[in-house]
């Protein structure tokens, strides 16, 4: 049997800020979602399951609609609707916060929510994992999706396991530009390797086998694109099936235990280590470190069974103590970069180009000779920060003349010199 599992998350409101949802809050989309859970033969969803990462809900949901059905997605947003109004209603921060548009659109990609999902036929003993973070961008998973599906050192499985050896395809989002490229391993490793150096703009969104296999849906949307201006980050979520032709779940879970730097933390200022944390914990108040989740999930005939937390153990422990030794080292530089992002990707933009008009309208011409001999904008024509660098592409290609005050000492005519005058110079000479 063909089954949808749709993962969709959004933030609606925290409890004296950017913590986690009321209980009020998490009770109102239980009771949207539990309606619609089938019962006899009727109902949209097989089965749900409700939590939260930090600020963020997710609501899982197994279906045979397909993905981008319209009618999973309303309930999603029928279900975030409620919810923001409970958070009005209980004064929460953030009421509502991801929620872009007045109205359902059919969809809600573009519209604020996060969604992750995929329809495939049902093994015996379907397995998969749905990591949900916090605080961070989608492209935070770029490394540990690269762990899994491309470093043999991170995954023996990629070696041993026939499947896997063979090489998956990878499609890679220019968050910027909405356009997806399908990579191949292992051909377009490098090529791969290249896009996921910058994972502020390319982000997987999807991994499939050579076979055409669905293991892996992230979801992508940035809301600083959607809104205009920053809203909160993105905090991305994903689903990754496991086990027999896919990575072991233990490998997909290992892959999270080297904490790397991302863009995220409060105000999404900083690169910061991703945590990961036990299921249904709230964002730390410690300068807000990136965190993500782990929910293993089996499942036969769309009822799910679960989840297990996958950083519950204690050697997950450990790698909390590195993040946390990571975090206080970076915030230690203050706003130096790189600890700060650099400022294209800095989400209070606004503010900060504010602070670089001041400095440049102080900015005045240098007087020195060198100086001089080079274009020089007037007081009036003091660039601002984002029209810079049109403004150096613009400039003539260097040609520097000769500074103009300066003149070249007139060498003596051989005919101006007689030998008197030499005899004369060479008498003083010897005196």
């Amino acid at each position: 049997m063909k089954i949808t599992v749709t993962v969709i998350k959004a933030d609606v409101g925290g409890i004296g800020g950017h913590t986690r949802p009321s209980d009020g809050l998490l009770n109102a989309v239980r009771n949207i979602v539990r309606l619609q859970v089938r019962k006899d033969g009727k109902g949209l969803v097989i089965d749900s399951y409700i939590g939260y990462c930090g600020d963020d809900i997710h609501i899982v949901m197994t279906h045979t609609k397909g993905v981008d059905n319209k009618e999973i997605h309303q309930l999603a947003w029928k279900a975030f609707e409620a919810a923001t109004r409970v958070a009005k209603n209980e004064g929460l921060y953030g009421a509502g916060q991801d929620l872009l548009k007045d109205s359902f659109s059919g969809n809600v990609k573009g519209m604020g929510p996060g969604v992750a999902e995929m329809q495939f036929e049902e093994r015996p003993n379907e397995a998969f994992t749905i990591y949900a973070a916090d605080k961070t961008e989608p492209g935070a998973f770029n490394y540990p999706f690269y762990r899994m599906f491309v470093d043999t050192l991170s995954n023996t499985g990629l070696i041993v396991n026939e499947n896997l050896a063979r090489g998956v395809k990878i499609n890679v989002m220019d968050v910027e530009k909405g356009k997806v490229a399908e990579l191949h391993l292992w051909q377009d490793k490098p090529t791969l390797e290249a896009a996921l150096m910058y994972p502020g703009r390319y982000v997987v969104s999807s991994v499939y086998t050579k076979d055409n296999q669905p293991i892996l849906a992230a979801s992508t949307d940035r809301l600083h694109n959607i809104a205009g201006k920053y809203v909160g980050k993105d905090d991305p979520i994903c689903i990754i099936r496991t086990q027999k032709d896919f990575p072991a779940t233990e490998e997909v879970g290992s892959a999270f235990s080297n904490p790397h730097y991302v863009a995220g933390n409060t105000r999404g200022s900083h690169h910061m280590p991703l945590m990961p944390v036990r299921i249904n914990s709230p964002a730390s108040i410690n300068f807000a470190i990136p965190i993500v989740s782990s929910l293993v999930f089996s499942m036969h005939n769309g009822i799910l069974v679960g989840p297990v937390d996958g950083f519950a153990t204690a050697d997950w422990d450990y790698v909390r103590d590195l993040a946390t030794k990571r975090a206080f080292a970076m915030r230690s530089q203050g706003f130096f970069h790189p600890a700060t992002l650099v400022p294209s990707e800095l989400e209070y933009a606004e503010g900060y180009r504010a602070r670089m008009n001041v400095v440049w309208s102080k900015m005045r011409p240098i007087t020195n000779n060198q100086q001089k001999s080079h274009p020089q904008h007037k007081p009036s024509q003091i660039p601002q920060p984002h029209q810079e660098k049109q403004i150096t592409t613009q400039q003539p290609k260097p040609h520097i003349k000769p500074p103009q005050k300066t003149t070249k000492p007139k060498p003596l005519k051989a005919k101006t010199i007689k030998p008197k005058e030499k005899s004369d110079q060479q008498e003083t000479k010897s005196e």
